[in-house]
């Protein structure tokens, strides 16, 4: 489909086929910069950057410092204390009783920010750091995901004209992202001058440790910083929030996922927590995660943006240099022809079958594809992996009768629910180990 909105050229295909073109071919390299983006500084980070040097050494860097197997292995323990406070947080808000329902969200979207702050920065933050933080994020999520005249009427910017109010908004948010990074990267630099010696600990350390071409200006490292955060920090809890909405209206699957963790557990001698080693080895875990992605990608539009930077031919047709692609994956996970009962949650689909989620299967490439594929892909998967296997050990969630489970979408910059997940959480006994 091809169409007109102001001055942008679009097109849009829901084929996976056609998918595959846009999201492989080298004159898509570019994605289109929204205002609010080029406003928020992710102009200068891997996400916006335009294809070329410094945005392959961005990428490089992220892949090898932050992203790498080697690095997502040295932070699990991380990862599973962050988990566990989570874990306990939620025990503690439903009661002995199991009386109180819980809303999910608060919890999930402070674990996983505690996670990219520990793995970017180096430390978590609490109080009014955390509070200050929570909301930048927040604000930097509506800004970018909402709908911006500006972008498609040249004209309202040339008259100064800010129909939505982004541009404000935006000049109001970014003196703090400025001021909250940039203290933190004059804190390492501080640390390192007065002779502490780090092996590149976090990621602040990586960008300060290069030098040469790859050396970055304080404000591109601000931007990638600052992009490290965003991007990280909603996806998850959104995410797993769809799969326990899942799980609460089929609670036969629970169960079997619950029998699942249960068979693992008790094999063990000594016990021990489960592992990203243990998930990586539950069928059915890893099936429901795929299935949640299917049924409620996370950017089922938007993320998939890509910008012409030549005349090309896709699927027989010409597209102008300058044109702006959109792959519709909601529309491709819920097509009957791609999927039998596209609209039924049925993980089993995936169970005995080798099906890659990573962006070489179009028919579900939650993560994109191709050149500008998420680079944090692998680390986004451990960690919902290990929250759901952690979440069903310690707690049988059921649903709220006074706030129903409502799969009602909204679309932001990610897909979420309308009305956030309420649940009753009740603790289940430990598993024994066999004898």
């Amino acid at each position: 489909m091809a169409l007109s909105l102001g001055s942008t050229r679009v097109v849009i295909t829901s084929a996976p086929e056609v998918a595959r073109e846009i999201l492989t071919s080298a004159a898509f390299a570019d994605r289109p910069l929204k205002q609010s983006a080029a406003e928020l500084l992710f102009g200068r980070a891997i996400g916006f950057a335009p294809y070329g040097d410094y945005w392959r050494g961005l990428r490089r860097i992220a892949a090898n410092h932050l992203f790498s197997p080697r690095r997502i292995a040295a932070h699990e323990p991380q990862r599973q204390r962050h988990t566990e406070v989570m874990i306990d947080a939620i025990a503690s808000a439903a009661g002995k009783d199991h009386g109180k329902s819980v809303g999910i969200r608060g919890f999930l979207q402070r674990a996983s920010l505690a996670n990219v702050m520990q793995g970017v920065f180096g430390r978590c933050y609490s109080g009014a750091e955390e509070a200050e933080l929570q909301a930048m994020v927040r604000e930097g999520f509506e800004l970018l995901g909402a709908f911006n005249w500006s972008d498609h009427l040249p004209l309202l910017r040339a008259i100064n004209v800010d129909p939505h109010s982004i541009q404000e908004r935006c000049s109001k948010l970014v003196p703090r992202v400025q001021k909250f990074v940039q203290a933190i990267i004059d804190e390492h630099r501080q640390a390192r001058s007065g002779g502490d010696d780090r092996e590149s600990s976090d990621f602040v350390d990586v960008l300060l440790n290069l030098s040469g071409e790859e050396k970055l200006q304080d404000q591109d490292m601000i931007a990638v910083l600052w992009e490290m955060i965003f991007r990280g920090t909603d996806t998850t809890a959104i995410l797993t929030e769809w799969m326990l909405a899942e799980l609460v209206l089929h609670p036969e699957i629970q169960r079997r996922l619950y029998h699942e963790i249960e068979e693992l557990q008790s094999k063990k001698s000594p016990p021990s927590p489960l592992s990203d080693q243990d998930v990586a080895r539950m069928p059915l875990l890893q099936a429901v995660v795929k299935e949640t992605l299917r049924l409620h990608p996370p950017g089922p539009l938007l993320s998939w943006a890509r910008l012409s930077t030549q005349d090309v031919t896709i699927a027989g047709h010409h597209v102008p240099r300058g044109t702006t692609a959109m792959v519709n994956m909601w529309s491709i996970t819920h097509d009957p022809a791609v999927w039998s009962e596209p609209e039924l949650f049925v993980p089993d689909r995936f169970l005995g079958v080798e099906f890659d989620v990573k962006g070489t299967d179009l028919r579900l490439a939650p993560f994109g594809a191709g050149r500008r594929v998420c680079p944090g892909r692998a680390l986004g998967l451990a960690t919902v992996g290990l929250w759901l296997a952690k979440l069903v050990e310690r707690f049988e969630f059921v649903e709220d009768k006074e706030r129903p489970v409502d799969l009602s979408e909204v679309l932001k910059l990610s897909c979420e629910m309308v009305n956030p997940l309420s649940v009753g959480a009740v603790e289940r006994c430990p598993i024994a180990a066999s004898s």
